[in-house]
């Protein structure tokens, strides 16, 4: 395989990876690292974008729709322990971002994308 061809190919399970997070979040609520995932963020910049917008649900006030335990962890793997999760529905995310100030230009972009996965 040439190499444009491994890099077409990476771009295709990219997008499509993307497309099956955001379509998962039509379906039921999910934590805000999974949201964050889903505009293409990568797995460090969507733990950091999932963290300041649980500070800002909390400023909001905005209780999580779900709050479980699981052994899965955003770096993709099982955790050795049970740990707490919260998972928000799409109009929560959405009110959040709405909220949410970014600097960071990589996080506006985030945002963006939020706002466009979450619209009605």
């Amino acid at each position: 395989m040439n190499p444009s061809a491994r890099k077409a190919q990476a771009l295709i399970l990219k997008r499509r990876r993307m497309n099956g997070l955001a379509a998962s979040t039509k379906r039921r609520p999910r934590s805000l690292a999974t949201y964050a995932l889903a505009t293409g963020a990568d797995r460090e910049t969507a733990g950091g974008v999932a963290d300041a917008l649980r500070s800002v649900a909390k400023r909001l006030k905005v209780e999580p729709e779900v709050r479980e335990v699981t052994r899965r962890t955003l770096a993709g793997g099982r955790a050795p322990e049970m740990r707490p999760v919260s998972r928000y529905s799409r109009a929560q995310v959405r009110q959040i971002a709405e909220a949410y100030r970014p600097r960071k230009a990589e996080y506006k972009e985030i945002q963006a994308g939020l706002l466009r996965i979450t619209a009605a």
